[in-house]
Formats: structure tokens, sequence, C-alpha cells
């Protein structure tokens, strides 16, 4: 067991100059000459108000933090030019549901870490499995229209208070237990809408109180990005009688992405991005030009499950958004990942 002795410092021959210049890594020095402690008996040496083991030396790995400087310094140009930009980011993916916390938590803490380097992110969610547990608890049974859950009257009541006092109360609390300043915002106060009554095909359909973002009012999102917050935006909007409905989450992420003329607007999925090949995870398409994405949409490369991501990728990018990213969402910090480094990880849709 280390003995703790309190012992001067003229008591161990130390030159007054072999403390240091007194600045916090010199506080920690040992004496200049060898001192002969016997190794059976640890010492701990007493200098100023530090303690300190003389026969316990931490092991430094120089290689190990030499690579942590590399990855900062990759970061650093991406950092810099990004500062003060505007980001959304659509907070979804099997994920969200994940029975591990630090799984759930992982994108909380990237975009704390955006917002911590002089970025304004601003979130909208989905709803994950929390709405279908939430009508199975209630006793109503999900109905489906062309493969499209329907949200009538007696739905649209359990939809709106899971989304706003689940979903979005749980993100925002995440984000907070990462040391951010999230700002909760029910969607049905800043986006307007009007009945969808065609799917992406552009089919007739009705799918009750499911609703197609018409203007989102950027003031408050604004507002809580001025104070430093990061917005937090259930997918709800109202109709002009007040009428709320259910939005699909990565259009409204896109909506909000055109109205604010974010730099990025980044998609979660649980796919590594587009793939040329949809059945090999190796052919990821690194960059795509938006003239390209009709071509892959007519050769299915872009199947029925991402159609309605790019398709709301590419209005985003009409409506002023510089660049879309596709990651995958289960990657742990594949939002840093993608953002903060050469090569990426994900797929990003940009302007020719």
């Amino acid at each position: 067991m280390t003995k703790h002795l309190k012992l001067k410092i003229e008591d161990l021959g130390f030159f007054p100059s072999s403390c240091g210049s007194g600045n916090s890594r010199d506080k920690n020095v040992g004496p200049r000459f060898p001192v002969d402690f016997s190794p059976r008996r640890p010492v701990t040496v007493w200098l100023g108000y530090r303690f300190f083991n003389m026969s316990k030396q931490p092991e430094i790995d120089v290689e190990e933090l030499i690579a942590k400087a590399r990855v900062l310094l990759e970061a650093l140009p991406y950092i810099q030019r990004f500062k003060g930009s505007t980001f959304v980011v659509k907070y979804g993916g099997s994920f969200m549901d994940d029975p591990d916390p630090e799984v759930r938590a992982r994108l909380a803490v990237d975009i704390v870490f955006l917002a911590a380097v002089g970025i304004h992110v601003v979130v909208v969610h989905g709803g994950g499995k929390a709405i279908s547990r939430a009508m199975e608890t209630a006793g109503l049974e999900p109905t489906f229209n062309n493969g499209l859950r329907v949200t009538d009257r007696n739905t649209i009541g359990v939809v709106a208070k899971t989304l706003n006092d689940v979903v979005n109360f749980d993100i925002c609390e995440m984000i907070r237990a990462q040391k951010g300043a999230p700002s909760g915002i029910p969607g049905q106060s800043l986006m307007l809408c009007r009945k969808l009554v065609e799917d992406d095909q552009g089919r007739a359909v009705d799918l009750g109180f499911v609703g197609e973002v018409t203007e989102v009012k950027i003031k408050l999102i604004k507002k809580a990005l001025d104070a430093n917050r990061i917005p937090v935006i259930s997918p709800l909007a109202t109709d002009d009688t007040g009428q709320f409905y259910n939005v699909n989450a990565d259009l409204a992420a896109a909506r909000v992405a055109g109205s604010l003329r974010a730099r990025r607007l980044v998609f979660m999925s649980d796919v590594p991005g587009l793939l040329s090949d949809p059945g090999n995870a190796s052919s990821l398409i690194s960059t795509l030009h938006v003239d390209e994405v009709e071509a892959l949409k007519q050769k299915g490369t872009i199947g029925k499950g991402m159609r309605p991501k790019v398709n709301a990728a590419v209005r985003a990018l009409g409506e002023g958004v510089q660049r879309v990213h596709f990651i995958d969402g289960r990657m742990p910090h594949s939002l840093l990942l993608e953002i903060f480094t050469d090569k990426g990880v994900g797929t990003e849709i940009v302007h020719r």
C-alpha cells in the first residue's frame, strides 16, 4: 500500500529550479537527479498541493496521441468552414428503438458536438416504433392504403401526443444529458399543410389526417438558434382550420431545411447510403449529382424504400440547400465522420 509521506522539498535535496517554472505542466516534474527510493516501499511525494507516486509513472502511448491529433487536424478545416452554418438533421432509424441506451444516445453526442463547434443544428425527428406501441396500448388497429399507414380521427390524437410528449421529449433529454441545450418545438406550431392526396408516384391516395407541408414559419426556429439552443421539431402540421396532421418526417425535414436555406441536410437511415447495387453494401455511391437521380430511379437503383427520401433531397436542393447527405444511423458517430472527414461514410447529393 502506498505510503503518503508529506516531505518538504529541501528534505529530498531538490534545488528550487527543479520545481519548474510554475505553469500547469511544470508543477508535476520530478527532481533533476535520481532519488533512491526502495521499489518495495513506493513513496508519494508531496509538492505544493499535488501528490504523485514516484514508483508508478504512467506510460504514455505517443503514437496514440499523435493519431488523435491527426483526427483533430483533419477536422479543423471543416470546423472552420462550417462555423455559423445551419445544418438540419433528420433524426430517425432503428437506432431510436435500440434497447441499449448508449446506442440511442450516439447521435445526440454528435449533434451536441456540432453545436459546440459553432454549427446551428436543427433536428426534425420521426416516430420510430413509439407510435405503433402507443396505438397498441390504446387498442387501435393500424390500417393501410397501398402500403401506407392511414391516420384516422381516432389515431391523430394518439400520434400527436406520442410525437410531442414522448419522442420529442426523449430526444431533448438525450441531448440535455450530453450538456446540450435543446428546445423542443411541436411541429404544428410552425408547419402548415394541406391534406395529402397523392403518393410519391403521383397516384391518388387517401390516408386520412396525413398532410403535405406547404409552409414553414421559421421565426420560432431562428429564435431558438439565436439563443444558442438546438431546435427539436416533431413531424406534425396544421391546415388552415387548425386541424392537426401527421406529416412524413423526411419531407418535413426537407421543407425545414429549404426554408432555412440550410448548408447541409442529413438523413439518418438504416443503410450506408445510396448503393449502385442495392444488395451489395460495398457498392456505396459516395457522391451523386442531382441531375443523375432520375436515371437511377428509372433503373431501380433507388428503390421504393429510399425514393421518398431522395425526392425530399432533390426538393431541398431546389429550395436552396447546398448538399444533402444519407448516412447510416447505426454506425457509431456516423454524423461526425460524414461531416468532418475527407472521405465521409455515406452518400452526398450535390448540385452539378
